[in-house]
C-alpha cells in the first residue's frame, strides 16, 4: 500500500476508546501540561500533531499506561490491529537530580509548592542550572516508536498519545518527574532530608505539617480542619485568573471527615473556579 492511499482510508472508530477531556481549545489547563504540548511542538510535525489531537479527542487511544521505563500505548487507525506506541524518556543522570533538587530545597517557593502538589513556575531554572531540561528540548529526550507504516517520527498515532498524557501531567505534575528518573516519593524525602540539615526553608510548610497532622488524626473534628498551629503566608491578592485552582485547599489536604466518593480536589477546584468567575464578572 502506499503512503497516498495509507491515508486516505479513515480510521476505524473503537468502541471504548480514551476520548480527550479536552474536546475544543487548547490542550493543558495547568502551566506544565501547557508547556509540554509546547514542548512537542518544537519537535513534531505541526500536520501530525493536528492529526493526533483530532485521534485524541475522537478516542482513537484504547490503551495508555505509563510506568518506570516510559509510557505504552495502542491507538486504532484504519487496520483492524490497533497500532503498537511506545514512548520513552531519556532519563536525567543522578548528578543533574541532585543539583536540581539542591535548588529547590534552597528556595522555599519551590518546596512549598512541591510538597502541595503542584508544580512552580520556575521550576525549570532549577533543571537549567545543572546543564539540563525537565521538559523535552530536542528529539533525543524522547525516543518513540510505532508500528503503523508511517515513515515519520512522531506520526499522529504518537502525537494522540502525547496529547493524552499531557491531560494526565494536569492532574499529576510528579509524572514528568517519574518518567525523567525521579519519582515523587524520592523528590519529597529529598527535599525533606535538605530541610533537617539546615537548608533555609523556613516559609516551607507550616502549611504541609498542618496537612500531615490532618492525615494522621482521623478524629479530627469538622470545626478544626482550617484551623493551624502557626501562621499562614500572607496570600497576594490578585483579580487574574490563578495557575492553579483551590491552593489554599490542596496546601491543608483533604479533612479526615471527607467521605464523598467524589475527590475533594475537584470539589473545591470547581467552586473556586465558580467563585472567581463570578467575582471577576462583579469587578
Amino acid at each position: 500500500m502506499s503512503w497516498y492511499e495509507y491515508e486516505r482510508h479513515k480510521p476505524r472508530r473503537p468502541a471504548e476508546g480514551i476520548k480527550a477531556q479536552t474536546q475544543s481549545g487548547k490542550f493543558g489547563k495547568t502551566w506544565w501540561a501547557s508547556r509540554w504540548i509546547a514542548a512537542l511542538e518544537l519537535i513534531t510535525d505541526s500536520a501530525r500533531l493536528a492529526r493526533g489531537r483530532s485521534y485524541a479527542r475522537s478516542g482513537q487511544v484504547v490503551s495508555l499506561d505509563v510506568g518506570k521505563d516510559g509510557v505504552s500505548a495502542r491507538v486504532q487507525g484504519s487496520r483492524p490491529q490497533p497500532y503498537k506506541v511506545s514512548i520513552r524518556f531519556q532519563r536525567l543522570a543522578d548528578d543533574a537530580w541532585e543539583h536540581a533538587i539542591d535548588v529547590m530545597a534552597s528556595e522555599a517557593i519551590y518546596a512549598a509548592r512541591l510538597l502541595s502538589g503542584e508544580m512552580p513556575e520556575q521550576i525549570e531554572s532549577a533543571f537549567s542550572s545543572a546543564g539540563v531540561t525537565l521538559f523535552p528540548a530536542r528529539q533525543g529526550d524522547l525516543e518513540v516508536s510505532c508500528s503503523c507504516p508511517d515513515w515519520a517520527s512522531p506520526c499522529k498515532h504518537v502525537a494522540a498519545v502525547y496529547y493524552l498524557l499531557g491531560e494526565r501531567f494536569d492532574k499529576d505534575p510528579f509524572l514528568i518527574f517519574a518518567l525523567r528518573g525521579r519519582r515523587k516519593d524520592e523528590i519529597v524525602a529529598s527535599l525533606r532530608a535538605r530541610r533537617r540539615v539546615g537548608i533555609p526553608e523556613e516559609a516551607v510548610v507550616s502549611t504541609v505539617a498542618a496537612t500531615e497532622e490532618a492525615e494522621e488524626d482521623e478524629d479530627e473534628a469538622p470545626g478544626n480542619f482550617w484551623a493551624s498551629s502557626s501562621d499562614l503566608p500572607d496570600l497576594a491578592l490578585t483579580f487574574e485568573e490563578p495557575p492553579v485552582d483551590a491552593v489554599p485547599v490542596k496546601r491543608l489536604g483533604k479533612p479526615a471527615f471527607w467521605r464523598s466518593r467524589q475527590r475533594f480536589e475537584e470539589v473545591f477546584e470547581e467552586a473556586y473556579r465558580a467563585i472567581g468567575k463570578e467575582a471577576r464578572r462583579l469587578l
